[in-house]
C-alpha cells in the first residue's frame, strides 16, 4: 500500500479472482530505503499535538503522501476534506491509538474508491470489552451484519472501538488480525494474506543464506514460529480462523506467481516427509534461575514466586524446572529501571531459595515441526549440531506436544547457533 503503483496491483489481484470479496488493507509502508512508514509519521503526529496542541510538519508529510497518492491514481475524490478532516479529529481526540489508526482510515478510503467498493470503519465494527480484549460475540455479529447483501466491501485494519467508545489498535502488524476476524465473521473458505514475501521460509534470511521456503505448516507450528521471531504473519491472527478451521494463503503482492505459504488447520495438516519445519529465535532474554533442596514438597512455591511477577505486571516466556531447580525466562525489554532488581529481591523474602542467580543475555532458538514426534534422534542431531559449532546451551525446554525445542544460548552465539541448526536439517 506504499504508493499508487502499489495500489493499482493490488487492485489487480482482487479483481483477477470473483472469489475475493472482502478487503482489509494496512497503511502505506515504506516505498524505498530510508523513507518513514506512514504509522511512524503518525506516532509523531501524536507528539506533536501533546507537546503544542497541532498536529505539526509530520502531519503534512502524510497529506502529501496521500495527494500523491491519489494523483498518482487520478481519482475524482477530495482528499483535501478527508485530510482536514482527520487532521481535526486527531487533535480533537488526543489519543495515541487514534492517530495511529489513522493511517490504516485513509490508505482504505482511497483504495475503496479505487475498487469502487463500499468502506466499512472498523471502528463501526470491530469492539472491544472493558478487559480491552476483543469482544468477539458483539465484533462478529456487526460484521456479518455489514457485509451481508455486499459481493465486495473494505474493512479498515488495524483497530476498533473500546467499551469507552474511543479508538483502540492491535499491536503493531494488527492488520493480519483484523483480516483474520473478518475472514471468521464472513464465514470463509479461505483467508488470504497479501505482504511483501513469498510465504515462510525455513529460517532468517538475514542470517542464513537462501533458506528453503515453507510450502505448507499447521495453525500450531505458526503459532510457534511466529511468536519466536518468523514475522511474516502477526502471531495472533490465527485464533479468529482457528475457531472455525478457515486456512490461511501467504502470498506476495509483488510476486503473485510464487506459491506462497499455506497455513492449514492442525486436524487437516499432512506430514511433509520432513522432521523440521522451521527453525527461529529471539535475541534479549533474562532467565531468573532458582534452587532450593525439597522444591517439590513445598505447598505454594510457585504459586508465591508467580504472585511477585503478578504483583509488577511483568509475563514470563518459559518456566524450564528440574526437582530442585526452577528458571523464569523473561524478555529483557520488561526489566528495566532497577525492576529485575526488585523482583529478586521480592522473590527471596517469599520463597526464601538456596540460591538465586540472574543469567542476562541469552538468546532462544526453537525448532520446530510436527515430524520430530514421529522420528528417532532429532534431539541428537540438534546438540550435536550445536556442539560442533563450539556454542554452550544454557537452557533446554520442551513443550510435552513435543512440536518444538527450545535451547537458550549466549547473544553472542545466536547467529552461528542459528546456521548451525539449519545445515544440520536442511542442508
Amino acid at each position: 500500500m506504499a504508493d499508487g503503483i502499489t495500489m493499482l496491483r493490488v487492485k489487480s489481484i482482487i479483481e483477477s479472482d470473483p472469489a475475493r470479496r472482502y478487503v482489509v488493507v494496512s497503511a502505506p509502508g515504506k516505498r524505498f530505503g530510508g523513507d518513514i512508514k506512514v504509522t511512524d509519521l503518525l506516532y509523531e503526529t501524536y507528539d506533536n499535538v501533546v507537546v503544542s496542541g497541532e498536529t505539526g510538519a509530520a502531519f503534512e508529510k502524510i497529506c502529501e503522501r496521500f495527494r500523491g497518492i491519489v494523483s498518482e491514481l487520478k481519482l475524482d475524490m477530495d482528499i483535501d476534506a478527508i485530510l482536514a478532516e482527520t487532521g481535526e479529529a486527531i487533535v480533537k481526540e488526543a489519543s495515541p491509538d487514534f492517530c495511529a489508526s489513522r493511517g490504516e482510515y485513509l490508505s482504505g478510503r482511497v483504495m475503496a474508491e479505487l475498487l469502487g467498493i463500499p468502506f466499512i470503519d472498523a471502528r463501526d465494527v470491530v469492539k472491544f470489552g472493558p478487559d480491552g480484549k476483543l469482544d468477539n460475540k458483539r465484533t462478529y455479529a456487526l460484521l456479518a451484519e455489514a457485509l451481508k447483501g455486499k459481493k465486495r466491501a473494505l474493512v479498515t485494519g488495524f483497530y476498533g472501538e473500546d467499551a469507552n467508545g474511543r479508538v483502540k489498535t492491535f499491536s503493531r502488524g494488527g492488520s493480519d488480525i483484523s483480516g483474520a476476524i473478518v475472514a471468521r465473521a464472513a464465514g470463509a473458505d479461505l483467508y488470504e494474506n497479501w505482504t511483501d514475501v513469498s510465504g515462510f521460509l525455513a529460517c532468517d534470511p538475514r542470517i542464513v543464506e537462501n533458506p528453503v521456503p515453507i510450502r505448507s505448516l499447521s495453525y500450531k507450528e505458526l503459532r510457534e514460529l511466529s511468536y519466536m521471531g518468523a514475522n511474516v504473519l502477526h502471531s495472533e491472527s490465527i485464533f479468529p480462523v482457528r475457531e472455525v478451521d478457515i486456512p490461511i494463503r501467504i502470498k506476495n503482492t509483488f510476486r503473485p506467481e510464487d506459491e506462497g505459504t499455506e497455513i492449514l488447520p492442525t486436524s487437516r495438516y499432512t506430514y511433509s516427509g520432513r522432521r523440521v519445519t522451521g527453525i527461529a529465535g529471539k535475541k534479549n532474554f533474562t532467565v531468573i534461575f532458582l534452587e532450593k533442596s525439597l522444591m517439590n514438597e513445598e505447598i505454594g512455591f510457585t504459586y508465591r514466586t508467580l504472585a511477585v511477577f503478578m504483583k509488577h505486571g511483568i509475563s514470563f516466556e518459559h518456566i524450564p524446572t528440574g526437582i530442585d531447580t526452577m528458571s523464569f525466562v523473561i524478555d529483557s525489554a520488561e526489566l528495566k529501571g532497577g525492576l529485575l532488581e526488585e523482583m529478586c529481591d521480592e522473590i527471596r523474602a517469599a520463597v526464601n531459595p538456596d540460591s538465586l542467580r540472574v543469567i542476562n543475555d541469552i538468546a532462544l532458538i526453537a525448532v520446530v515441526g510436527h515430524g520430530m514426534t514421529r522420528s528417532v534422534g532429532v534431539s541428537a542431531r540438534l546438540f550435536e549440531a550445536i556442539a560442533r559449532a563450539g556454542v554452550n546451551v544454557r537452557m533446554i525446554d520442551q513443550g510435552s506436544s513435543e512440536l518444538n525445542i527450545i535451547v537458550g544460548v549466549d547473544n553472542e552465539n545466536y547467529e552461528r547457533t542459528l546456521k548451525a541448526v539449519y545445515e544440520e536439517f536442511f542442508d
